[in-house]
C-alpha cells in the first residue's frame, strides 16, 4: 500500500512557479515591475504550463525538474524544463535590499582560490555574460571536487547537463532586459551585481 501511495504521488507531480521573495517592484530600478510582470509572470508561467502539459504519459512523469534537465534529450520537454529550472535559480537569487556586496564564507574562499579575488571573478563572469552570442545564460557552478567553473549555456541549457552544480546565473535572453535597457546588455549585466542576495547564492555551494 505504501509503495502504491508513493507511486501515485510521483505520477501526479505538478511543476509550480517559484514564489518571489520580493514584490514585483522590489528590484527597481535594476529590474522594473513591468519586466517582472512579463518575464516572471508570463514567460516563466508559460514554461511551467508547457512542462505540466508535456510530461504526463512520458518516461519523465514523476521526475523532478532537475532530473529532467540532467537526462532528457533535446526537445520540447528538455527546453521547457531547462527554462523552468534556470529561471527559478535566476529569480530567487535577487533581493531589493542586499545585505552584502560580495559573497563570504565557503563561496568566497572558492572564488578567491580560482580567480584570486572577487573582482577578478566578477570581470570574468561579466565577460561571459556580455559575450555570449545570441540567447542563453552565464553560469557559475561547482564540480564534485569543489572547483568553480564559469560556463556559457545556449538557449535553455543548464550546467547540470555537464555534471556541475549551479550556483549563480545571469539570463541574457533579450526579454530579460529589453524593456529596461533596450540593447544595452552590458549595462544590464553591470546593474545585476547590485541586487544579488549573496546569502542565498552562498547556500547553493554547501
Amino acid at each position: 500500500m505504501k509503495t502504491l501511495l508513493l507511486s501515485l504521488i510521483l505520477t501526479t507531480m505538478t511543476y509550480e512557479m517559484p514564489k518571489l521573495p520580493y514584490a514585483n517592484d522590489g528590484l527597481e530600478p535594476v529590474i522594473s515591475k513591468q519586466t517582472i510582470e512579463f518575464h516572471y509572470g508570463k514567460h516563466l508561467q508559460t514554461y511551467v504550463t508547457n512542462l505540466n502539459n508535456l510530461v504526463p504519459g512520458t518516461e519523465f512523469e514523476g521526475k523532478s525538474v532537475e532530473e529532467i534537465v540532467a537526462t532528457a534529450p533535446d526537445g520540447p520537454i528538455f527546453n521547457n524544463a531547462g527554462q523552468v529550472l534556470n529561471h527559478t535559480y535566476y529569480f530567487l537569487q535577487f533581493t531589493g535590499k542586499p545585505q552584502k556586496s560580495e559573497p563570504c564564507g565557503k563561496l568566497a574562499e572558492a572564488i578567491n582560490k580560482e580567480w584570486g579575488s572577487f573582482e577578478n571573478f566578477k570581470k570574468e563572469f561579466t565577460a561571459a555574460a556580455v559575450g555570449l552570442f545570441g540567447s542563453g545564460w552565464a553560469w557559475l557552478s561547482v564540480d564534485k571536487d569543489g572547483k568553480l567553473h564559469i560556463t556559457k549555456e545556449a538557449n535553455g541549457s543548464n550546467p547540470l547537463r555537464h555534471g556541475l552544480k549551479p550556483i549563480l546565473t545571469f539570463d541574457v535572453w533579450e526579454h530579460s532586459y529589453y524593456l529596461d535597457f533596450q540593447n544595452r546588455r552590458a549595462d544590464h549585466i553591470a546593474a545585476l551585481w547590485n541586487i544579488i542576495d549573496w546569502d542565498t547564492v552562498g547556500k547553493r555551494i554547501e
